[in-house]
């Protein structure tokens, strides 16, 4: 039977330790030895999204952490700015609009970060704006947002900053408190190396305070909720057991390796990745790429969807297309949570022989020797 290989930006690899956790015996959530569990986990939380604020769980995929925030952060009507560069910055639009804010899209072109100087011109062009809604990486281009001046000019304008951290918590640096970011949203199945269930949200005293005020519907995802179960190292509905035991163990490793060794290593395996696709004759997509994953383009006459079919099916190496018009343009190839060097090599070896399956030609083995280079020296 064919071993499959995740190399996808999510979800990613499950660890064997953290797998043997989430197959122990269920217990009762509202009791000490859950509380206990839950406590360890909102700790390593904390250490993870570098914020001596509370991360608040949630049991749902991390767009319901997304829009506990829109929910519980705004009233309809304010106004906010949202910054679109790709797929789930064009969800952080939609879901403002759903819950009826008034949305200022900064829209950029695909592959691009935005500019600091033009969310300062758009925040002095539209009075009152109460929240900048962003991303860390976009995962649908992986590309990186310089987040620290991002949220620093948000803060001059006096409004909240909301950063999408699902797919980028955990490679791309994100020092949380030492940036001034009011809510982090963050996700299970990627840096954090879990299935897909669990969603988190940091808020700190402005997000807290914001929170009292806002009058947007809201019931389930509700993070006033959370929040006061949170203090008694509680959660305000049925959480998924398992899931949290399995984070508990997740966030210990993460913490023995330290967050500025792992903000290291991943940049190192994608400058190995970057510099390995280019090796190959291989443009990438984006222009500050990211840690966390790398959005390449197909070469000329093929389309990216039968590269990642054809490594899927042929070797069982799943890597990502692109998605919306990019589809057929770009391929993405994730370094985060628990892949390492040697996938990356074995990634890269059966990528060469998919690409020359294809018509595209390059020197036999020389993005090997430049993953070596980068990752293990000459």
């Amino acid at each position: 039977m064919k071993r499959k290989y995740l190399m996808t930006p999510g979800p990613s690899p499950v660890p064997a330790f953290v797998r043997e956790s989430l197959s122990r015996e269920i217990m009762h959530h509202r009791t000490d030895e859950f509380r206990e569990i839950l406590q360890h986990a909102h700790e390593g939380l904390k250490y993870v999204f570098c914020t001596k604020n509370p991360v608040l769980i949630f049991s749902s995929s991390g767009t319901g952490a997304m829009e506990a925030t829109v929910s519980s952060l705004f009233s309809p009507g304010d106004k906010v700015i949202s910054i679109a560069g790709g797929k789930f910055g064009q969800r952080w639009t939609e879901l403002a609009k759903a819950y009826q804010l008034d949305v200022v899209e900064m829209t950029i072109d695909w592959g691009n970060a935005p500019d600091p100087e033009r969310l300062k011109s758009l925040l002095e062009q539209h009075a009152a704006v109460k929240g900048v809604l962003t991303t860390l990486c976009e995962t649908s281009t992986g590309t990186v947002y310089d987040v620290e001046a991002l949220a620093k000019t948000a803060r001059k304008a006096g409004a909240l900053i909301v950063v999408d951290a699902v797919s980028g918590l955990g490679q791309d640096k994100l020092p949380t408190d030492e940036w001034g970011v009011d809510a982090v949203v963050s996700g299970s199945q990627k840096g954090l190396m879990l299935p897909p269930g669990l969603a988190f949200v940091s808020v700190n005293a402005n997000a807290q305070t914001a929170m009292k005020n806002a009058q947007c519907s809201r019931y389930y995802l509700n993070l006033q909720k959370a929040l006061a179960s949170y203090a008694k190292s509680d959660t305000p509905f049925t959480p998924a057991v398992s899931l949290v035991v399995g984070l508990k163990e997740a966030l210990r490793t993460m913490q023995e390796e330290r967050m500025e060794s792992r903000w290291v290593r991943f940049e190192t395996m994608a400058a190995a990745t970057r510099k390995a696709a280019q090796a190959l004759g291989l443009k990438l997509f984006s222009s500050r790429p990211s840690a966390s994953l790398t959005a390449i383009r197909a070469p000329e006459g093929i389309k990216s969807t039968d590269i990642v079919r054809t490594l899927r099916k042929n070797y069982g190496i799943s890597i990502a297309a692109g998605q919306g018009d990019v589809k057929e343009k770009i391929f993405r190839i994730a370094h985060m949570g628990w892949i390492n060097e040697q996938d990356l090599m074995m990634t890269f070896s059966l990528l060469e022989k998919v690409l020359r399956s294809l018509g595209h030609t390059f020197e036999n083995g020389v993005s090997l020797a430049c993953l070596q280079e980068v990752l293990y020296g000459k």
